[in-house]
C-alpha cells in the first residue's frame, strides 16, 4: 500500500469486511501509511458566530479537551481582546493543565495608523500566552480599497508587518487569507503577492479561506493546484464555509490538490449556513480518501464528539447529518432491511462503528418480515422471519400506525407491542379507573389540577390522588405514587420530554392527538413511547404507562 497517500483510496477497499474486524485493520494499516493531514478546529471561534450557538468559557475549555483527546492537532480557542467570554477562556486555559501547544488563538493584521506595539488587538493575541497564533488579513482587492479603505501596498506592509512581529514571539503563525478565493479570481497577481509576504515573514502555514462560500469544487480544485505551484515549498490550508453548500467538498479537492492543513467545525457550526463539517471531511479523508487524519480508535468517537458539542451548544443534533447523524444508518424499507442482514454493504457505504454509529432498523407499516426479525433479535427474542407471530405483529402494527401511532422514535412502546403479541410482556399492573380535573379558581392565578387513579397489582388496590403541574404531570404523579410502594425502582425513574402533535389539524378541538415521551433511569439511558387519542389526557396516559412498564420490564430482565 506504498504511496497510497497520494492516491484516492481504492473505492472498494472494504466490500466485504466491513463488519468482520479485517476492515479496521485495513483502515489502521492505510492511516499508518498515508499523509497524515493536520486537523484545525475552529469550533470555539468561528463555531461561535453560528445563530443560536453560545458557549460560555467553560464549555469552551470542556470542548477543548475533548477536541485534543480525539486527536485535534489545533484548536483555535478565541479572539482574545475582542470579548470578555474569549478573555476568560485564555485566562481558564492557562490554569488548565491542557496541553497549550495544541491551542491557538485568533486576530486581525494591526490597524493601519498603528505600529504592532501600539495596537491592543495585536499585544492581546501576545499575552493569551499560547504559542500559536493566525492572523486573518486581506486578500481581495475590494475588501483593500473599499472595506478597509487603504491601498493595495499598504495591506501588504500590514500582513507583513504583523505575522514577522509575532513570529518573534510565538513558535508558529498560521495566515489566514480571507476571501482568498474570490480574490485570486479578481486579481490573481495581487491575491498571490499577499500570500507571498505572508510566507516571507514567516508563516507557518498559508490557509486559503473560502469566506463566501459560493465557490464551486472544481474552482477550488484549480486554484489550489496554481497557488502550489507558484509557491513553491509553502505550506497550504483550506478554510471553508457552507454557503453554496459545498464546504465539504471544496476542503476534499483542496486536500486533493495539494493543502494539507484542513479547519473546520464540529457539526459544521459557523456564520450564516456554517462553515465545513469536519465531521464529514475527517471520515471522508480517512476512510474515502486513505489520508491519515486520526488514530482508528479516536474515530470511533466522532459521533460520541458531535453530540457532545451539540449538548453544550444546546442545539438539536441534526439526526440527518452524515456519519454521524441518529439517521445516517437507519433502514425503514422492508426490502433494503432483508439486504442488509444479508450483507450491511447493500445499503451502508462504511461500517458504522468506524465513526462511534450503529445501524437501526426501523418500523413503521412500511415494515416487511425482515424489519419486525431484527428487532426482535435487539429485543433478544427469538423469532424466525416465518413464524406466524410476526404476521400477527405486522398485522397490528398497520392497523396502529393507520390510527397515528408512530413507533420510529418510540421503541419502548414497539417492543412492549412485540412482546405482547408473543405473550411475553408482563402485567405488572391493571388500571381499574382514572380522572383527572383542571380547574381555575381565581382569574390571575396558575389552574389547579388534580389525577385520582385507581389501580390493581397482584390483586390488591390502591387508590390515591395527586397534583400536578399541569394535568398530564398530575397524572404521572398519581400513577407513580400509587406504584412506588409495590416498584420502588419507580423513584428513579423521570421524564424528560414531552412532545405533541396535532394528527388531523382540520378537526379543530377533537383532532386527533399524538403524544411523545421520553424517560429515563439514573443510568441515564433513556427510552421512548407514544400515545394516540382524541383526548390528549388519554393519549398522554398511553404513552405515560408505556414508560413505566418499559422501565418494569427492563428491571426484571436485568434480575433474570
Amino acid at each position: 500500500m506504498k504511496g497510497l497517500s497520494a492516491k484516492r483510496a481504492p473505492s472498494n477497499a472494504h466490500k466485504g469486511l466491513a463488519r468482520t474486524g479485517i476492515f479496521d485493520l485495513v483502515v489502521c494499516e492505510m492511516s499508518t501509511l498515508a499523509k497524515k493531514i493536520f486537523l484545525y478546529d475552529t469550533t470555539l471561534r468561528d463555531g461561535t458566530q453560528g445563530e443560536e450557538i453560545n458557549f460560555t468559557a467553560n464549555d469552551k475549555l470542556r470542548i477543548a479537551q475533548r477536541l485534543m483527546d480525539f486527536g485535534m492537532d489545533c484548536v483555535e480557542g478565541g479572539w482574545p481582546g475582542s470579548n470578555p467570554r474569549d478573555m476568560e477562556f485564555f485566562e481558564l486555559l492557562s490554569q488548565s493543565g491542557l496541553p497549550l501547544e495544541r491551542v491557538c488563538a485568533f486576530g486581525s493584521t494591526r490597524r493601519a495608523r498603528a505600529t504592532c506595539e501600539t495596537d491592543e488587538s495585536i499585544q492581546a493575541l501576545v499575552r493569551a500566552n499560547v504559542p500559536n497564533l493566525t492572523v486573518v488579513g486581506k486578500s481581495w482587492d475590494l475588501h483593500v480599497t473599499k472595506g478597509l479603505g487603504i491601498s493595495l501596498e499598504e495591506n501588504v506592509e500590514l500582513i507583513f508587518d504583523t505575522i514577522r512581529y509575532l513570529k518573534t514571539r510565538v513558535e508558529r503563525v498560521f495566515f489566514d487569507a480571507e476571501h482568498f478565493f474570490d480574490g485570486y479570481i479578481a486579481d490573481p497577481s495581487y491575491a498571490l503577492k499577499v500570500l507571498e509576504a505572508a510566507k516571507s515573514a514567516g508563516a507557518h502555514c498559508l490557509v486559503l479561506c473560502e469566506t463566501n462560500g459560493g465557490r464551486m469544487p472544481n474552482e477550488v480544485e484549480r486554484i489550489v493546484k496554481e497557488v502550489k505551484a507558484a509557491l513553491e515549498g509553502a505550506e497550504l490550508g483550506i478554510h471553508c464555509h457552507n454557503d453554496s453548500e459545498t464546504g465539504v467538498a471544496n476542503s476534499l479537492m483542496a486536500v486533493l490538490a495539494g493543502a494539507n492543513h484542513v479547519q473546520g467545525t464540529i457539526n459544521g457550526y459557523g456564520e450564516r449556513c456554517g462553515n465545513a463539517n469536519l465531521c464529514s471531511i475527517i471520515p471522508n479523508l480517512q476512510l474515502k480518501l486513505g489520508f491519515h487524519c486520526v488514530e482508528a480508535e479516536n474515530l470511533k468517537q466522532l459521533q460520541n464528539l458531535s453530540g457532545f458539542v451539540a449538548e453544550l451548544g444546546n442545539i438539536p443534533l441534526n439526526n440527518r447529518q452524515p456519519y454521524t447523524g441518529r439517521s445516517a444508518f437507519a433502514h425503514k424499507g422492508g426490502i433494503h432491511v432483508s439486504a442488509v442482514l444479508k450483507d450491511s454493504l447493500t445499503y451502508e457505504h462504511i461500517s458504522p462503528e468506524l465513526v462511534g454509529n450503529r445501524q437501526r432498523v426501523l418500523v413503521s407499516d412500511l415494515s416487511g418480515r425482515s424489519n419486525l426479525t431484527y428487532k426482535a433479535s435487539e429485543f433478544g427474542l427469538n423469532l424466525e422471519v416465518k413464524d406466524e407471530r410476526i404476521t400477527r405483529v405486522l398485522e397490528r402494527l398497520k392497523v396502529l400506525e393507520n390510527r397515528g401511532f408512530e413507533y420510529e422514535g418510540a421503541e419502548a412502546s414497539f417492543e412492549i407491542l412485540m412482546r405482547k403479541a408473543m405473550g411475553q410482556m408482563p402485567a405488572f399492573f391493571e388500571l381499574l379507573s382514572y380522572s383527572v380535573m383542571d380547574a381555575k379558581r381565581v382569574q390571575n392565578e396558575k389552574p389547579f389540577s388534580e389525577a385520582t387513579v385507581m389501580l390493581a397489582v397482584g390483586g390488591e388496590v390502591e387508590h390515591t390522588a395527586a397534583a400536578g403541574n399541569g394535568p398530564v404531570n398530575a397524572l404521572d404523579n398519581a400513577l407513580r405514587k400509587a406504584l412506588l410502594r409495590f416498584f420502588p425502582v419507580l423513584g428513579e425513574m423521570q421524564l424528560v420530554d414531552y412532545k405533541v402533535r396535532i394528527l388531523s389539524s382540520k378537526d379543530g378541538t377533537q383532532a386527533l392527538t399524538r403524544v411523545l415521551i421520553c424517560s429515563r433511569n439514573k443510568k441515564a439511558q433513556t427510552w421512548g413511547t407514544v400515545g394516540v387519542a382524541t383526548n390528549i389526557i388519554d393519549a398522554s396516559y398511553q404513552a405515560l404507562v408505556d414508560a413505566i412498564e418499559f422501565m418494569l420490564l427492563k428491571e426484571q430482565l436485568a434480575k433474570a
